[in-house]
């Protein structure tokens, strides 16, 4: 894979706003008699470092060394961020303390895999002369430690334009390339820096005019190097990828699913930038990796991270997997913490029952793995006259599916085996299962089912066609 680098692991510093991300995540089945709003049931809590915190997150998913310089307040929101900091092993020494300052939370409530609301608190005056002057101070006297730097900028104040003007100034002294994720109109304040990471969005302010064509992008990428003085100048396209001008401008598209959430993707783009210019790839190459990195964040819910095993598996995916290949990838997944889900199925005509019970179960966890049965398994189980479509064709289409991450092709008339070998954290089955005996069952901390929607099957198709 072009991706790989050479083992060491880049030192990346990371200085911007810290926010605490939390979830509340519950059902919503009536309407309050108080007013014409949803009444959310909380089943879970769930806390996330967000701002500068996700691009730390996914710069150690990467498996990068980072620091982090930010200001604090002394509240119980900034004891949380540094607990969460802590569990990442991310050394909390240059966090600045200032007591007037109410560390930033936002608060979202989550129903139906849907945001119903967000509530935010927090300060966002400028940081006081005194914080920024310890930045300085902690940046002079680490930057040789250091292989790039990322400002983080979420408009909380921890940027101010004359700080960021001087983290500049003194990483160009010491040859440090300098990547930002800007905020607001304001982009004088980052003129010096490697690059910038704009949205479309975003720079469509900063230039004055709407970017309604890849030819009005061009023009403003140009304008944002050449004003800027910048090394490239870049802007992200959502699912129509990264465009950047160095002598000319080239686009580079995505490899992106359906986008599902886009929450966090411009932490996880600089992040795979930061690491990929870090550990000495060209910028091309940097480019497409922050391509794939955002490719699957965005099929994701929440201020999400991607391993490198994920961006792996995106860039490398095939239609469905050897027994072999799905004990390896399982156990990398593991070593992740990642929660695996395993339904199976044969899956021969697939319609749009079959895509809301993966969607179902994909909810439960981080990686859904699909069990086919194969062409042989279909007639034991169906008779001769199936399956309809062989089963290469099958795992083609259940593969394409946004919530699949993987797919395993089994012989058996029941993927017991299987299931003994992956040991997923949730067993799915469909509700036709409810109060049975699940195969596999006592290999999985969880099993659930999953409704079918009624009047909807494969049979009933086939049905339908010979009438």
């Amino acid at each position: 894979m072009i991706f790989e680098n050479d083992g060491r692991k880049p030192h990346i510093l990371v200085i911007g706003d810290l926010i605490i991300d939390q979830y509340l995540t519950g059902d919503s089945e009536r309407i309050s008699p108080e007013a014409p709003v949803q009444i959310v049931n909380i089943t879970s809590e769930e806390f996330k470092l967000g701002g500068a915190g996700n691009v730390v997150n996914n710069l150690v998913e990467f498996g990068s060394r980072v620091s982090l310089i930010s200001v604090i307040g002394t509240c119980e929101v900034a004891k949380k961020l540094k607990k969460l900091l802590l569990e990442k092993h991310i050394n909390t020494d240059l966090l600045i303390e200032e007591d007037s300052r109410k560390s930033s939370k936002k608060t979202r409530i989550i129903s139906g895999n849907q945001q119903v609301i967000r509530f935010d608190s927090e300060s966002i005056d400028v940081i006081s002369k005194n914080s920024s002057n310890k930045i300085i101070r902690a940046l002079e006297d680490k930057i040789l430690e250091y292989d790039l730097l990322i400002l983080s900028d979420y408009g909380k104040g921890v940027l101010g334009k004359n700080l960021t003007q001087s983290i500049i100034k003194i990483a160009s002294k010491f040859n440090k390339k300098v990547l930002v994720d800007p905020k607001g109109l304001d982009f004088e304040k980052y003129s010096g820096s490697f690059l910038l990471t704009p949205n479309r969005s975003e720079a469509s302010g900063w230039w004055g005019n709407k970017l309604n064509s890849l030819e009005d992008v061009e023009k403003c990428s140009k304008n944002l190097k050449d004003q800027l003085n910048l090394s490239y100048g870049l802007i992200t396209l959502s699912n129509e990828g990264i465009g950047v001008y160095d002598k000319s401008f080239k686009l580079f598209p995505t490899k992106a699913k359906e986008v599902f959430d886009v929450t966090g993707a411009g932490d996880t783009v600089i992040a795979a930038l930061g690491f990929a210019l870090a550990s000495n790839f060209d910028m091309q190459a940097s480019v497409q990796f922050a391509n794939l990195a955002a490719g699957v964040v965005v099929s994701k819910i929440g201020s999400s991270v991607v391993s490198l095993q994920e961006i792996k598996y995106f860039y490398n995916k095939k239609d469905f997997y050897s027994f072999e290949e799905i004990k390896v990838i399982v156990d990398n997944l593991k070593k992740e913490s990642k929660d695996i889900i395993f339904t199976n199925g044969c899956f021969d005509i697939i319609h749009s029952g079959h895509v809301t019970y993966l969607k179902s179960a994909k909810a439960l966890g981080d990686i859904l793995i699909v069990g086919l049965n194969s062409d042989s398994s279909v007639k034991k189980l169906k008779g001769d006259t199936r399956p309809i479509n062989n089963e290469s064709h099958r795992s083609s289409v259940l593969s394409a599916i946004k919530y699949v991450d993987y797919v395993v092709i089994f012989n058996d008339e029941t993927p017991y085996e299987l299931i003994k070998t992956i040991k997923p954290k949730f067993l799915v089955k469909g509700g036709d299962y409810a109060g049975k005996d699940i195969v596999g069952s006592e290999f999985s901390e969880n099993v659930r089912t999953v409704d079918f929607i009624k009047g909807i099957s494969t049979s009933e198709i086939i049905n339908k066609i010979r009438e």
